[in-house]
């Protein structure tokens, strides 16, 4: 499969197989994670508890005026509770220990008009009442039935509501603990979870570019360098969403979930069952979302990669588009791509727009039914104010881990996506295996021997057909041959790049290949055409890590090279900032930095492909001189077009369409007349002419 145009195949919204690997890099923090869902548990019962304790200190306290009182003045030793009102000892009903029935003359305060009496005897109601003076004393009809009442003024209601108002100074204090108590668990479990879920993103990012390292140059020839950085880097972190927005917290919506369902029905069964009466609907509403969501974020999906390939393209080769004024093509080319990603977009909007407002709707609904029943049970009082308060509390953290829902499976989508193109890369295995039991080299001499190889980057589609040659330790070889001739495929081959279908290659008498490439490598000096160098110093583009090459031992390397002379002249000399590819330098300074920096490592081979083919006739004569340096007491291979170059190689290998086709020294060759000998005449027709 492409790797990169999977964004139009992004598989299901959630995948049983993905999801089990994903959870196996989440097993080594499997007790961090426990201790984040324990907190989450603790968590929901801190804010399930909040309307709890407010309904408390509704029923049992604020609105609890009208409860009964008992007159207990005729006890031998007083109640822990009970006041003095008018040569009486009065204490609440609730307050007698649990082990002591109530006793006494029933006593209840009663309001009419903001205006409080006591009046003898007690009734379930104290709604409608009416209050009459009567010589100086008060009548209160409740139902048909009168009762003699005392008023009870402003400054002596104190008495009556004191339980009431330490109650609620306890009440809210406790309130106040369980805040607190939520807060610093939540900080707590917030920490811990982004703290594990980077770790493990972390772990995920070094996995993934280890692997990739060690993935062969074939890869990353069929592969774009942009889309391999947001595999590394935008692809994990959308892990990193899906670990603890979704993962985890996921558990918390559960305890939520049921943890209100336990509470509503212990509190009134009849109204948490009318209160669930919307559940068929949100399942059926969540049911279509899911499906039509779904479709719509994969459609934008493949609309932006669209936009970003179109992106990518035209920066790319915005040389050629102002070369050859296609400004106006490109950009109606462009907006045809952003249109369709546009009209996606909406689509994707339409679907989350009307999901959230219907979610709404169903809690708007469910409300209304829980005041139109609560609220007239409230009014008949068979039910509590309170009660009616905590439900509809309740009600409203009932519906909201369904309104993040949509977020929740956004983020579930985009890791489902992300974690396939992750592993896709991550189970492609390398074409260049290590050997299982590798020959060491301990001194290479540097004989490099190619015996009937065969080779093609596709199948049967060959590059070298049949090549077979010996360059002797200490020698120079030169290859020469039209573009395509397959020149520095012969290098890639040495290095161990690409791997051969048929034939040998042999260092010292032994096969590449049953050699470690890490010590076949260690042995080669590569310097390219095209020279990369890293963001970091001079110093460090030639040292490349390697703390056993000295400083001492870069200067003398640079002045060897004929580097020295530019280095020097730089304001901070080797300690010279390097921007990314080394964009700061000319591409002469680079070349010769890479000169400097194969000398530094000492191979026993050097290979030289095009190495001066796009630097300055100065920067030519400076390598020129520096050459036979740095090819002495070493294997050489040389890459070039120009001629002028390999005259001194021991012997120069004339290839054609994969074949060799001459094999000799610069004046043998000119002697056949051949291959070389008409490169030669066209490179130096003027010398040919006179």
């Amino acid at each position: 499969m492409d790797y990169f145009h999977e964004e139009e195949s992004l598989g299901k919204a959630y995948d049983a197989r993905l999801m089990r690997r994903l959870l196996a890099y989440a097993k080594p923090y499997w007790k961090w994670i426990i201790v984040s869902i324990v907190m989450l548990l603790l968590i929901s019962a801190t804010e399930l508890a909040r309307p709890y304790v407010i309904k408390l200190a509704i029923d049992d306290h604020i609105l609890a005026f009208d409860t009964p009182y008992r007159d207990v003045t005729a006890t031998a030793s007083p109640f822990e509770g009970a006041f003095e009102f008018q040569e009486r000892q009065l204490l609440r009903e609730d307050q007698f220990p649990a082990n002591v029935e109530p006793f006494g003359e029933q006593w209840q305060l009663v309001r009419q008009d903001g205006q409080y009496y006591l009046m003898e005897g007690a009734v379930e109601r104290t709604e409608s009442i009416n209050v009459e003076s009567v010589n100086d004393a008060y009548v209160v009809t409740i139902a048909d039935q009168d009762f003699a009442a005392t008023a009870v003024h402003a400054d002596q209601i104190r008495a009556f509501r004191e339980y009431d108002m330490q109650s609620l100074v306890r009440l809210g204090l406790l309130f106040l603990a369980i805040v607190s108590a939520g807060f610093v668990l939540n900080y707590a479990q917030v920490y811990m979870l982004q703290l594990t879920g980077q770790k493990i993103v972390y772990d995920i990012r070094q996995q993934l570019f280890e692997h990739m390292e060690r993935l062969t140059i074939s890869f990353f020839d069929g592969n774009p360098v942009g889309r391999l950085v947001t595999r590394v880097a935008n692809d994990t972190q959308q892990l990193h969403e899906m670990y603890t927005a979704v993962l985890v917290n996921l558990f918390k919506d559960i305890f939520m979930l049921l943890g209100i369902i336990i509470i509503m029905l212990r509190l009134n069964p009849r109204l948490a069952l009318l209160s669930f009466a919307v559940l068929p609907l949100i399942v059926l509403v969540t049911a279509v979302f899911r499906i039509k969501a779904r479709q719509a974020y994969r459609e934008v999906r493949v609309k932006l990669a669209r936009i970003n390939a179109s992106i990518a393209e035209n920066i790319n080769g915005m040389r050629i588009v102002h070369i050859f004024n296609q400004h106006r093509r490109k950009f109606l080319e462009f907006r045809g791509i952003n249109d369709d990603h546009f009209a996606a977009s909406m689509r994707e909007l339409r679907v989350f727009a009307v999901f959230r407002p219907s979610m709404e709707l169903l809690y708007s609904f469910g409300l209304a039914l829980l005041i139109w029943f609560g609220g007239g049970d409230v009014l008949r009082g068979t039910l509590e104010f309170g009660v009616l308060y905590a439900f509809v509390n309740y009600m409203e953290q009932f519906f909201r881990p369904i309104n993040d829902m949509t977020e929740k499976y956004n983020i579930l989508q985009s890791a489902m996506a992300s974690s396939e193109r992750i592993f896709m890369i991550m189970d492609t295995k390398t074409t260049i295996p290590e050997p299982k039991d590798p020959v060491s080299l301990p001194a290479v001499q540097g004989r490099i021997e190619f015996v009937n190889v065969w080779f093609a980057y596709e199948a049967e589609e060959w590059i070298l057909r049949d090549v077979s040659f010996v360059i002797e330790p200490g020698q120079t070889c030169a290859f020469v041959g039209a573009t395509g001739a397959g020149k520095s495929t012969i290098m890639n081959l040495i290095t161990r790049f690409y791997d051969i279908q048929q034939g040998q290659i042999l260092l010292d008498g032994v096969d590449i290949r049953h050699v470690s490439k890490n010590t076949l490598r260690r042995n080669i000096g590569l310097v390219m055409q095209d020279v990369f160098l890293f963001t970091g110093t001079i110093k460090d583009n030639i040292r490349l890590n390697n703390q056993g090459i000295t400083d001492e031992r870069i200067r003398h390397t640079a002045e060897h090279v004929n580097a020295h002379h530019f280095i020097e002249r730089l304001p901070k000399k080797y300690e010279e900032p390097v921007m990314e590819r080394g964009a700061t330098l000319s591409a002469g300074q680079r070349q010769l930095l890479a000169f400097a920096r194969a000398l530094a490592f000492d191979p026993a081979v050097l290979i030289l492909d095009e190495a001066t083919a796009n630097i300055d006739t100065e920067t030519e004569a400076l390598i020129q001189d520096a050459l036979p340096r740095l090819m002495a007491g070493r294997t050489s291979i040389v890459v070039a077009h120009r001629l002028s170059t390999i005259q001194d190689a021991d012997m120069i290998v004339v290839l054609h369409r994969g074949k060799i086709r001459e094999k000799g020294s610069h004046q043998e060759l000119l002697h056949q007349r051949g291959l070389y000998y008409n490169l030669y005449r066209l490179q130096y027709k003027e010398n040919f002419a006179s």
